[in-house]
């Protein structure tokens, strides 16, 4: 199969990505001569050839996809690797310039470039596989049951902690209570956080440990339920949470570094190879060093230093960790505007419409959110800004544009993370601003019908609004916010292109004007995940030049119907000219 231009027609927002960036045609130069110096290579057709003796690897007969530096999709069989880059792309004419080099023969399987999760929490997975996972509990009881199996597995008086519940898919929709876990518990204090980590369920055990009673006050940005006679009912909700949290024993690094193995098998499994985490402690800055050094990490992390951690000055004053392609890159910090829309904690401009006695919380004060990005700014570090709700949406927008300049702005590549409802009014802004929404298509499909309650018809307008976003210019780093969502990318590819959750529903889509097409949301995991890290010249392409990071799949997920796109199975999975995942060929 000789390598094919599929399409020459720019995607949404390449526009903006080639001049921020650099002036494409400048870009495809630069790079082309820093090839032929490095390499010794001349461009022959739809191939960049090698010296054979300099090839490690030849990969034949397969179904490559990857986008060129304009953002249209090309299509090829053969490609050669080198110590952990790619060499060479094309067809059957490396077979002849490559003809005593090993050979691999993909049989016809597809091949995509790793991808990657622009918004993920590593030791939050790793965590979530080694301890109670409620992800799709049907009801309070059915949680309490997987509680009360846990118990029986743990030392007396041990914690028990859990992730995953989601009171939206229980019968009645309601919170849960402290009392139903007491029933099951026994001596042990339990913390169970809801799905998407911005609330909590503790029993009475762990109350009484935190010293929670009828008169301990919600602090700023969070909140302490309570019944109609003014008892903590067991959920606390957003900066409330650490009430509880900071009694938990803390994790020692022992238990820290199996979590992060466990995540980086699992992500790998998926054919994820490049993860954005999304908020790290100090605690978590010194273990991804140290294995680092020890050479434990196969995929590459970019990571964002925890806005909040009383120590960020200190790593700040370390300096950028790493360079844009290396297995750890550390050059960005992230800080939370506002909670999450299923436990009413997301900032709105209005009340909810499903509880119009609130509107939501602000986590960080405008001016403390100020001080963090001017702090982050002079360090050289990208800002990047938890914001769910509309006016939390809004008001990082308005620090953005005043705490920054435009030529500020254009270097660090701020970011919003999720951007979930955003006022109609404010969505040119990402673009104009140069401000790149982070976004997760799978929230989309999770949160359908809770967030017609909590929002009402009317501000659907700006919800989850890729398309809108996509056709004022706006490019769209795109990843899962696991362990929030399954870490799945086929589950990501489906509801961006469907916006229909796995069982199909609603059919046509919700807010189908919204979707995206195949192409973009394969550059939300490749090109445009890499532009958001700074790594747009050397990851998400297979291209001459770029880290042989790859994955083979069992099926083509740009010919699949799109219903068998999530049962798409990752084959083999490369980082670095290394096989990670899959048969040894």
């Amino acid at each position: 199969m000789a390598d094919t231009t599929l399409t020459m027609k720019t995607l949404p927002g390449m526009a903006w990505f080639c001049r921020i960036s650099m002036p494409c045609r400048l870009t495809r130069l630069r790079n082309q001569a820093l090839r032929m110096l490095a390499l010794g290579t001349l461009a022959l057709g739809a191939a960049t050839v090698a010296r054979a003796q300099d090839v490690t690897t030849l990969f034949v007969n397969g179904n490559v996809y990857t986008l060129n530096e304009q953002g249209a999709l090309r299509h090829f069989s053969a490609f050669a690797v080198q110590g952990d880059q790619f060499v060479a792309v094309g067809g059957h004419e490396l077979e002849k310039t490559y003809a005593s080099s090993p050979t691999v023969d993909l049989k016809g399987r597809t091949v995509l470039p790793g991808l990657t999760d622009a918004h993920g929490h590593v030791m939050g997975l790793g965590a979530s596989l080694l301890t109670l996972d409620l992800r799709g509990v049907r009801s309070e009881a059915e949680a309490a049951l997987m509680v009360k199996g846990w118990a029986a597995r743990l030392q007396p008086g041990e914690w028990i902690i859990g992730r995953g519940w989601n009171q939206e898919l229980w019968p009645n929709g309601a919170f849960p209570h402290k009392k139903t876990l007491d029933e099951v518990s026994g001596d042990h204090p339990v913390w169970l956080e809801r799905v998407d980590g911005h609330a909590g369920w503790a029993n009475s055990r762990a109350l009484m440990l935190a010293g929670i009673d009828r008169t301990t006050r919600s602090p700023e940005g969070g909140l302490v339920l309570r019944d109609d006679k003014g008892e903590p009912t067991g959920i606390l909700v957003d900066n409330a949470t650490s009430l509880i949290t900071k009694h938990i024993p803390p994790a020692d690094d022992a238990y820290r570094r199996k979590a992060f193995l466990a995540a980086q098998e699992h992500l790998l499994g998926l054919g994820i190879t490049a993860v954005h985490d999304a908020g790290i402690d100090a605690a978590t800055y010194r273990l991804y060093r140290q294995m680092k050094r020890e050479g434990l990490i196969r995929l590459r992390i970019y990571a964002m230093l925890s806005a909040s951690d009383p120590e960020l000055p200190d790593m700040l004053k370390q300096g950028v960790v790493g360079a844009p392609g290396d297995w750890l890159y550390i050059r960005s910090v992230k800080a939370y505007a506002d909670g999450a829309l299923g436990s009413r904690g997301a900032a709105l401009l209005a009340p909810y419409s499903d509880a119009p006695d609130t509107s939501g919380l602000l986590l960080t004060p405008e001016k403390t959110l100020r001080q963090q990005l001017l702090l982050s700014h002079a360090a050289g570090f990208q800002f990047n800004v938890h914001a769910i709700g509309d006016r939390a949406n809004r008001m990082v927008l308005d620090i953005f544009e005043t705490a920054l300049s435009r030529a500020d702005r254009l270097r660090e590549r701020p970011r919003i993370e999720h951007a979930q409802i955003v006022a109609p009014t404010d969505i040119p802004r990402f673009a104009r601003l140069h401000v790149l929404p982070s976004m997760q298509p799978v929230h989309a499909t999770s949160d359908k019908e809770m967030a017609e309650k909590r929002l009402g018809k009317q501000r659907l307008a700006g919800a989850y609004a890729w398309r809108k976003l996509l056709n004022t210019g706006a490019i769209i780093p795109a990843g899962t916010d696991f362990p929030v969502e399954l870490a799945n990318p086929f589950h990501t590819w489906y509801a961006a292109t469907t916006r229909q959750d796995l069982a199909g529903l609603p059919p046509g889509g919700w807010l189908p004007g919204e979707v995206m097409t195949s192409r973009e949301i394969f550059a939300g995991m490749t090109s445009w995940a890499a532009y958001a890290s700074f790594s747009e010249h050397v990851l998400g392409r297979v291209a001459p030049g770029y880290k042989a990071d790859f994955i083979v799949t069992d099926q083509d997920p740009f010919a699949a119907r799109k219903q068998k796109i999530p049962a798409t199975k990752v084959l083999e999975t490369w980082t670095g000219g290394r096989q990670r995942v899959g048969l040894s060929h």
